[in-house]
C-alpha cells in the first residue's frame, strides 16, 4: 500500500536550486518512491541565526510504499549525499528533507514526529503545501493549510517561479 507523503525541501549554501532539483530526481529514483509535483520554489530569510543566506525552500509530493521510519532513513542518506553537515540549529546546510506530512498518519516516535511539529506554523512550509493542495487538512489542527498559512506573515516570501524541481 502507498501513501501520499508532503515533503519540505530546501537549502541555502551551495547552489541549492540545483541540489534541489538534483535530490527530487535521486529520490524520484529510489525503490518505492516516486516524486509526484513540487511547489514554486520561494526565497526566504532564515529561520534562527541570521548571519547566513537566505534559503530557497519548496514542497515535494510523492507516493511511497516505505514507512515513515524508512522515508526518514532515506532522507537523512539523501542530505548526507548532497553534503548535509549537521553542526548548528538552524544553521546554514546545503539540503534540508523534512516529512511534513505522510497520509493522515500521526507519529510519535524519538526522532520522528509527523505531521512535521511545526509545519502549522511556517510560511516558508504553507504556502507551498498551499501550491499543491491548499484543501489539504492539518491531521492534528484541524485546519486547512490554506486556513493555517493565512494566521502567518508570508510577507517576506520571494517566489522564484523560473526555478522547476521536477520535470513537467
Amino acid at each position: 500500500m502507498s501513501e501520499l507523503v508532503y515533503a519540505g525541501i530546501g537549502g541555502n549554501i551551495g547552489d541549492p536550486a540545483t541540489t534541489m532539483r538534483d535530490a527530487a530526481s535521486s529520490l524520484d529514483r529510489e525503490e518505492g518512491v516516486r516524486v509526484l509535483r513540487a511547489s514554486t520554489v520561494y526565497r526566504n530569510p532564515p529561520l534562527g541565526p541570521q548571519d547566513q543566506p537566505a534559503f530557497l525552500n519548496a514542497v515535494i509530493e510523492l507516493e511511497t510504499t516505505l514507512g515513515a521510519r524508512a522515508l526518514l532513513a532515506l532522507f537523512l542518506k539523501t542530505e548526507k549525499a548532497f553534503g548535509r553537515v549537521r553542526a548548528e540549529k538552524w544553521g546554514p546546510r546545503r539540503l534540508d528533507l523534512d516529512i511534513l506530512f505522510y497520509g493522515d498518519a500521526i507519529v510519535e516516535e524519538p526522532g520522528l514526529s509527523v505531521p512535521h511539529p511545526f509545519a502549522h506554523e511556517r510560511p516558508f512550509v504553507l504556502k507551498p503545501l498551499c501550491d499543491l493542495n491548499p484543501h489539504l487538512v492539518h491531521p492534528t489542527a484541524h485546519r486547512t493549510v490554506a486556513d493555517l498559512l493565512s494566521q502567518t506573515d508570508d510577507s517576506t516570501m520571494e517566489p522564484i517561479p523560473d526555478i522547476a524541481l521536477i520535470e513537467a
